[in-house]
């Protein structure tokens, strides 16, 4: 497989910018095809991700990629169509939770000149551009029963008609679906349809919160600190390791676009070459509500998340060395829930064989 363009798009530069150094995919060039794609990370749930995006890039079927918002579901969208057969044609972009009800079908398909109210000339839909390459289809959790249906229909063959037009057309475009909330959840509840969900999830993509990615925050803090430095033409900058240990034990609700935003601010604001949070991000880093979001108790916060992480690191080890390396022995011991333990082990890089016998 041929590697993608150079600059498949400034989209890649932008606020999802995830991921993967060449040693982190080790199956079949995809290191060196993910690593042109800019995205990096090489912590293992990562890099399993990145083989799952290598074996659905070379099918044709729909895909449904699923995960939190700025986990950097696009920039897995691009690397599909990047990676794929598709590559030398457009990759097209629309967010769904954006289009109102009336426009659904102009926004699509396309309508000719006085097919509606405002529509001053003619104008070809999403589909029509993505002709021959992607369709990617963001936030579709957010759309109404009414654009369910005829997103649905279009789904069914292929064909659709621009508003105006008698005549149906025919498409080939391979169509990416991403959702901030689990689809599954949405159809049990009534709220999306079940027969559009199997439309969309014949091939399924989960991407992993930042959270579970044990290592990649500061590797990715270090990649946006160059990165921006380049940027705005100023002076390296580096990280204080009281800093670097915040990144790697916060909890990243917003995920990679949080801590871009994060390091952004701080390589236009910070007074010397090396950062140290002089306390918690602003309000603004944080979902509406957020308790952490306290910046007059930044240093109290900081050393508190670092005295939590030494805490659970100790407890872990030691549970573990009771168990002689059984997670589930372990799981129980601990009272939490398997998986739920196999995380933390996950988050505080743990190695489990290193307790057995």
């Amino acid at each position: 497989m041929g590697a993608p363009p150079a600059d498949p798009s400034p989209h890649l530069d932008g606020t999802h910018r995830a991921a993967a150094s060449a040693a982190g995919a080790r199956s079949r060039g995809t290191a060196a095809e993910v690593a042109a794609l800019n995205v990096l990370g090489d912590s293992p749930v990562f890099v399993d991700m990145l083989r799952q995006i290598a074996k659905i890039a070379r099918a044709e079927a729909p895909v449904l990629i699923e995960g939190e918002t700025g986990s950097g579901k696009e920039v897995a969208a691009r690397a599909i169509h990047y990676l794929g057969p598709r590559r030398d044609k457009p990759f097209i972009p629309i967010n769904c939770g954006a289009i109102p009800d009336t426009l659904i079908e102009a926004e699509l398909f396309g309508h000719e000149r006085g097919a509606f109210t405002d529509a001053h000339g003619a104008r070809t839909g999403v589909v029509a551009q993505a002709q021959g390459g992607t369709l990617f289809l963001d936030e579709i959790d957010a759309l109404s029963p009414k654009a369910q249906v005829t997103l649905l229909r279009f789904l069914q063959d292929m064909r659709y008609r621009p508003l105006g037009q008698s005549v149906e057309q025919t498409c080939d475009v391979r169509v990416v679906a991403a959702a901030n909330r689990p689809l599954e959840e949405l159809v049990a509840g009534g709220a999306f349809r079940r027969d559009l969900f199997y439309r969309l999830n014949i091939l399924g993509l989960t991407i992993p919160p930042l959270r579970e990615r044990a290592g990649d925050a500061n590797l990715l803090a270090h990649h946006f600190l160059r990165t921006f430095a380049e940027k705005y033409g100023v002076r390296p900058k580096r990280l204080h390791p009281d800093t670097l240990e915040w990144i790697r034990t916060y909890e990243w609700p917003g995920n990679v676009r949080e801590l871009e935003n994060v390091i952004h601010r701080q390589v236009l604001l910070a007074d010397t070459d090396e950062i140290l949070f002089a306390g918690w991000p602003s309000p603004s880093d944080h979902p509406a509500g957020d308790a952490a979001t306290d910046g007059g108790c930044g240093g109290f916060r900081i050393a508190k998340a670092i005295a939590v992480a030494e805490f659970e690191r100790r407890y872990l080890a030691r549970v573990l060395a009771d168990a002689r390396g059984n997670v589930t022995v372990a799981a129980r011991l601990a009272g939490k829930e398997r998986r739920a333990f196999g995380r933390l082990l996950r988050k505080h890089q743990i190695d489990k064989n290193l307790y057995r016998g």
